[in-house]
């Protein structure tokens, strides 16, 4: 199964107008933002290849997210650590989606939301798709410019603190950043209210207690 217009096209029969869709990439990391993509696509130049970020190549991603940049509207939003932490990560990524969604050049009258759980504070009327960037294109282009803008950010950030690995596993608790969190300590771009990393501060305050 590949994305396609059906829901989009559900919209505009619906006479919503704009149709955005919205994703967002980051939920699982230790460290990082969480990053949401709100796009609109010119229905007359869609780029040919849109999927689900996670199916594609990074060159494929990278090619297609230059292509959307230029054909599409796209509004792209990092909510950073401190949010996360003073929030907790799901709220977070809705109000990436959100602020995201009021970044676009006009406002959209129907937001396609990949998954379940509609954020409280959308600007525009908006539907859950679950598994949505496999389904309906406009979330598909969305998930795939959120995934490329937060891997470029976190490959900087990697050159800021080396060690941790973030230029290959983007902030995610592979073995080897786990192993540098125990090493290395917790930098400021971790979420400290993430278990792992809670976990080690809490051991660093014991130690010195």
């Amino acid at each position: 199964m590949t994305p396609d217009l059906s829901y989009e096209e559900t919209a505009w029969a619906e006479a919503h107008g704009i149709v955005a869709g919205v994703d967002e990439v980051g939920r699982g990391p230790l460290a990082g933002p969480v990053t949401a993509a709100a796009v609109v696509l010119d229905r007359a130049n869609i780029p040919e290849g849109l999927n689900d970020s996670k199916k594609l190549s990074q060159a494929k991603r990278e090619a297609l997210a230059e292509a959307i940049h230029t054909s599409a509207q796209v509004a792209i939003i990092h909510v950073s650590v401190e949010e996360i932490d003073a929030l907790n990560i799901l709220r977070a990524s809705h109000l990436a989606m959100e602020r995201a969604l009021a970044q676009l050049p006009a406002l959209p009258g129907m937001a396609l939301i990949d998954g379940n759980r509609m954020p409280v504070e959308l600007p525009c009327a908006g539907r859950t798709i679950v598994k949505g960037d496999g389904k309906s294109l406009s979330i598909a282009a969305a998930s795939i410019v959120a995934k490329v803008a937060r891997d470029r950010l976190m490959v900087d950030l990697a050159q800021q603190h080396p060690g941790y690995g973030w230029e290959t596993n983007a902030g995610y608790p592979t073995a080897v950043h786990k192993k540098a969190l125990r090493d290395l300590g917790v930098t400021p771009h971790h979420r400290r209210s993430f278990a792992p990393v809670r976990n080690i501060l809490y051991q660093g305050n014991s130690t010195s207690l």
